[in-house]
């Protein structure tokens, strides 16, 4: 009986919280589309990115409440289960993101359908009372949602959603629950809606050597550097901000005014928005190495100031360029160093080196399996104590330390 209520109750609740959150995915990735055609349209529009920003941050210090704190909130709640999550967290961060882009500003969108989905899902035990495991499970399966219909990576969202935690209380009652809402959130937002992903592939694959292996191991180091300086840029600039300008509304303006003024005067709009047509580019021709930096460089800047968006499409190019960058030195594919660095850099920035093995294994396919888990694995091992969630409880990652 125990079993059979549970699966009812987690089929109804996943259902519910994928439709929501695969919703919520595609109306985000559609709006998304628009503001990028738009702004590489009226490319005029970075001038206003500043004014963009004042008005993002105006409305968050006024109307966010604890919302600002996005992914960071969700990753609180599901350590302690408190407070609910606002609803208002929804349209403030669709709209700031969408702002964002529109305006030309540098940053992704795991942040802000992960929120979303969290969001989303936990207005319903709003309605239907839920003992502070349930409510946890019910957020778990609104990150698994996010993650999976904004990438169209059912199991790597399910799999993110349980492992961003981190924390050594892993608890084997939300794996149905994440699997199934990723999984109706990802039928919800491509087959529903209609609403496709960007398509990615490694044609070449090396041979699995122990040569060849061993060089995945040397790349994977760089990963796990790059990683932890894309966490560390971004955290470095948001306390400078924070310390320097005490009006919230104001750094977002003054971040404005500093990634407008860099772009204009360096002609840098390759490193603005999200930056997809630069990581294909990234699998098929050399690039300049510095791309990896700039990428770095113009994110932290945008969302340290105080800018909306997520983390990861940033982390997807900063990967895809140094694999590319890397090729020179490395006897490997380009385009198989260049998907190591994809999954691998955002392994070591986010501390989930399951989870992005098997993202890289549903986005490039199965056959480089072995090569992207232990460019992940190095990557996360190498990236220390650190990330880009604040949040997150880091005591355990190298367990074997005591």
């Amino acid at each position: 009986m125990i079993l059979v209520r549970y699966l009812l109750q987690w089929l109804g609740f996943g259902l519910l919280v994928g439709i929501l959150s695969g919703s919520a995915s595609a109306i985000f990735l559609v709006l998304l589309d628009w503001a990028t055609e738009t702004r590489e349209a009226n490319l005029w529009l970075l001038a206003l990115l500043p004014l963009a920003g004042f008005g993002i941050g105006y409305v968050y210090y006024h109307y966010g409440a604890n919302s600002v704190q996005g992914n960071n909130l969700l990753l609180e709640e599901l350590y302690q289960t408190k407070n609910p999550i606002p609803l208002r967290m929804t349209p403030l961060v669709l709209f700031g993101t969408i702002f964002t882009h529109l305006f030309g500003g540098s940053a992704g969108r795991e942040g802000t359908a992960v929120q979303m989905g969290g969001s989303l899902a936990d207005q319903i035990q709003k309605w239907i009372p839920l003992d502070a495991e349930d409510r946890r499970i019910l957020l778990i399966c609104g990150v698994a949602g996010g993650f999976a219909s904004v990438f169209g990576t059912p199991w790597a969202g399910a799999i993110f959603s349980l492992e961003w935690m981190l924390s050594g209380r892993f608890r084997p009652r939300s794996i149905f629950p994440a699997v199934w809402s990723g999984w109706v959130a990802h039928v919800i937002c491509e087959w529903a809606w209609g609403v496709g992903h960007t398509s990615y592939s490694i044609p070449e694959i090396a041979p699995h050597t122990l040569i060849n292996l061993s060089w995945i191991l040397v790349a994977g180091i760089a990963f796990g550097l790059a990683g932890r300086l894309f966490a560390e840029t971004g955290h470095w600039i948001g306390a400078a901000f924070n310390k320097v300008i005490s009006y919230p509304p104001l750094r977002p303006l003054v971040g404005g005014v500093l990634v407008a003024g860099l772009v204009y005067l360096t002609d840098a709009y390759t490193y603005i928005g999200l930056g997809v047509p630069r990581i294909l580019e990234a699998f098929e021709t050399p690039l300049p190495w510095y791309d990896f930096l700039a990428k770095i460089g113009l994110t932290g800047l945008t969302l340290g100031s105080g800018f909306k968006g997520g983390e990861v499409t940033p982390l997807f190019f900063t990967g895809a360029t140094l694999g590319n960058a890397l090729s020179v030195w490395i006897p490997l594919p380009l385009a198989l160093l260049a998907g190591c660095g994809f999954v691998g850099v955002f392994s070591g920035a986010t501390n989930t080196p399951m989870a992005c093995t098997v993202m890289g294994m549903e986005l490039f396919g199965y056959e480089a399996g072995i090569f992207l888990g232990l460019a992940c694995l190095t990557a996360y091992l190498c990236s220390g104590k650190g990330g880009i969630y604040s949040a997150q409880d880091l005591s355990k990652k190298y367990f074997w330390r005591g």
